[in-house]
């Protein structure tokens, strides 16, 4: 089998040639001209950051992406779905607001910025998982599934949860609806919160299957008829739905190779991942601690799962930095990721990714 093709670049620039001018260089070599993209509707997913996050990347890496669909005729816009968890990005109204905080807006970018799922992270599209060992049909925001094309634009850095927070987790769980992403966290159903609970009923209201009742201005939830469709997580006022979060670490990264493979199969896509500032912990953080090695560089290709394999050899090619929670945990298992996060493995959503058909764990680095 042909090896997939990761096109790389590293962060030096010369006085002819600043970052953005060497991304566009990358793009552009990495064959991103092969898609047709005249007049076609192009979701960029990128992740915002969490406000009080340093570690995200930089607005203008977007533009130069925008730029570079529009010169192609295509119709850009930047996007990514509301959070499961309570912060500055669970609707779509504060979604917008800490988007701009963080430097995204049409002035800065090129390009408008479109929330995946919708107000309440609530708008939804069932795609139907081909080969799915754990979901059958994952919960994609409707407006990433609109789009004629699918880029990814990741900032590739640890996870507590997944070990890497790279290109199938930007994809996978970033294009998931609040119920996608409690799909994923979780083996089981939502439950209420009793302190936050103000019996507003707006959570029985909007369950199709009577599951939900409010009485002495507290809500409940009957396990027996829940579906797990987490509607009610995304119309609570006050963040009393709570999701479980009780799925394990192997099966959460396996769904998210699933849901990857729904948002991709089937149109154009393409994906760019950045090894900069590689901290320890996601991007969805409020604050971002010092990275744990020092800039790798840019990488492209058309393989979201060689894309991940490449970034993460080159991260643990790379000396640790002094002071880093990399450092002061101590190597143990020869990869930093491992290292940082023990009760994760990251090379278990790239098995299953590959044996979905979404890519290939073997790759060609070519260097410009």
């Amino acid at each position: 089998m042909e090896k997939s093709k990761v096109y790389f670049t590293d962060m030096h620039t010369t006085m002819k040639e600043n970052l953005q001018q060497k991304l566009s260089r990358l793009i552009k070599k990495a064959g991103i001209d092969q898609i047709d993209f005249d007049k076609k509707f192009t979701a960029i997913k990128i992740h915002f950051g969490e406000p009080g996050n340093l570690a995200y990347l930089r607005p203008n890496y977007a533009k130069t992406v925008v730029d570079i669909v529009k010169e192609m005729g295509g119709k850009p816009f930047l996007t990514d779905c509301n959070t499961l968890y309570v912060g500055g990005r669970k609707n779509a109204l504060d979604h917008l607001d800490s988007a701009y905080v963080n430097g995204f807006s049409p002035f800065s970018t090129g390009c408008h910025v479109m929330i995946g799922d919708g107000l309440k992270g609530t708008d939804e599209v069932l795609i139907p998982v081909e080969g799915g060992e754990y979901v059958k049909e994952a919960k994609i925001g409707h407006t990433i599934m609109d789009a004629d094309i699918f880029i990814s634009l990741t900032h590739f850095k640890g996870h507590e949860a997944t070990g890497i927070g790279g290109t199938l987790k930007n994809i996978g769980m970033g294009c998931g609806s609040r119920a996608g992403k409690m799909e994923m966290h979780s083996s089981g159903k939502p439950y209420i919160s009793r302190d936050n609970c103000i019996g507003c009923g707006q959570c029985a209201k909007n369950c199709a299957h009577n599951a939900i009742t409010v009485t002495e201005k507290n809500a409940t939830i009957n396990h027996d008829k829940c579906v797990g469709c987490g509607r009610c997580i995304g119309v609570c006022p006050m963040d009393a739905v709570l999701p479980a979060s009780d799925e394990s670490n192997d099966i959460l990264n396996k769904k998210i190779a699933e849901y990857s493979y729904a948002v991709v199969n089937g149109r154009p896509n393409f994906h760019i991942s950045l090894v900069i500032d590689v901290s320890p912990f996601c991007d969805c953080h409020g604050e971002n601690d010092v990275p744990i090695v020092p800039d790798v560089g840019m990488f492209a290709s058309f393989d979201p799962v060689a894309l991940d394999v490449a970034c993460a050899d080159a991260v643990n090619a790379q000396p640790i930095i002094a002071g880093s929670l990399l450092d002061k945990g101590g190597k143990k298992n020869h990869d930093h990721f491992t290292d940082v996060s023990p009760e994760t493995d990251w090379k278990v959503a790239i098995d299953h990714a590959v044996k979905l058909n979404l890519g290939s764990k073997e790759y060609e680095l070519i260097k410009i």
